[in-house]
């Protein structure tokens, strides 16, 4: 007969956030446009989510399921016990979270991945080149380095769109064209009548921006065919293949390196990733 007690077998387990799903309440929310969706999510308690830009998490839907989300806001906002994201609708997952509300309760696992190498970029210019969606993950390094803009050089950033109606965070880009901080330059695929910008694709900004290639670092997140032309543009400048920093979170699903599906050779995105330098991936033929 044991003579032991229940309190000595019992062992208090710690919950590991990235295995086990903190509790996220959405605090606010923006339908930004017809298919894209901000939310703003509170974890439970005082718990602070310890993210860097170019982070992501799990988010998770109980009866659902659960996919890789990148992380908008920067640590540097206010209230650390929140965190932004914004969502299009394009699946099953996608539908159901664009659908729900304020209060609405999801599951948080993270942050994952390596994030954009700041200590590196410290100090130096940057070109920060955002496509369509990538202005989401992009958001989260724009405001980081705005919040800490003595710590860096001239900051340059360069939107695209396929038409002005696509563009999110307007309020915020009508900061950026407004600060003496920052130079900013915008261009659409398609233009409406009351379009005044530019009309083309965005390699069409890059000859127009001078820079220097010895203290320069280009942070492009966008979508796949966008990069092949873009990095074209800025070696024709002479950026260093170590000073051009990529995104390729679209590979990913599980965040722990697991399932296999972001592996390219022997590179897994969610673990190694999804920030990568050119030349940390020139040689991956399918990382491009």
């Amino acid at each position: 007969m044991c003579n032991c007690n229940n309190k000595d077998r019992v062992k208090t387990i710690d919950v590991n956030p990235l295995y086990s799903p903190m509790e996220g309440t959405i605090v606010r929310t923006e339908q930004m446009t017809e298919n894209e969706k901000f939310f703003e999510i509170k974890l439970e308690g005082d718990r602070k989510l310890g993210d860097l830009p170019g982070q992501f998490v799990q988010l998770s839907i109980f009866g659902i399921g659960e996919a890789p989300i990148s992380i908008s806001s920067s640590p540097t906002k206010t209230n650390k016990n929140t965190f932004e994201i914004c969502v299009r609708k394009v699946g099953v997952f996608t539908a159901a979270l664009t659908a729900l509300n304020e209060g609405d309760k999801v599951g948080v696992r993270g942050p994952f991945g390596k994030p954009f190498p700041i200590d590196d970029m410290k100090g130096n210019d940057l070109m920060l080149v955002a496509g369509g969606l990538g202005i989401v993950p992009l958001r989260s390094l724009i405001n980081f380095v705005m919040d800490k803009r003595r710590d860096f050089g001239e900051v340059t950033i360069l939107l695209g769109c396929k038409q002005p109606g696509d563009r999110l965070f307007r309020e915020e880009i009508e900061s950026w064209q407004k600060s003496t901080d920052i130079n900013y330059a915008c261009t659409v695929d398609k233009a409406d009548p009351e379009w005044k910008g530019n009309v083309g694709v965005i390699t069409t900004l890059i000859p127009g921006v001078d820079i220097d290639v010895n203290r320069t670092y280009a942070v492009v997140v966008g979508p796949p065919i966008m990069y092949k032309f873009v990095i074209q543009e800025l070696i024709k400048k002479g950026l260093p293949d170590k000073q051009i920093v990529l995104s390729l979170e679209r590979r990913m699903k599980c965040g722990l390196g697991k399932c296999g599906h972001c592996q390219i050779n022997d590179q897994y995105v969610c673990q190694d990733g999804p920030t990568f330098t050119y030349e940390e991936i020139k040689g991956l033929e399918e990382a491009l």
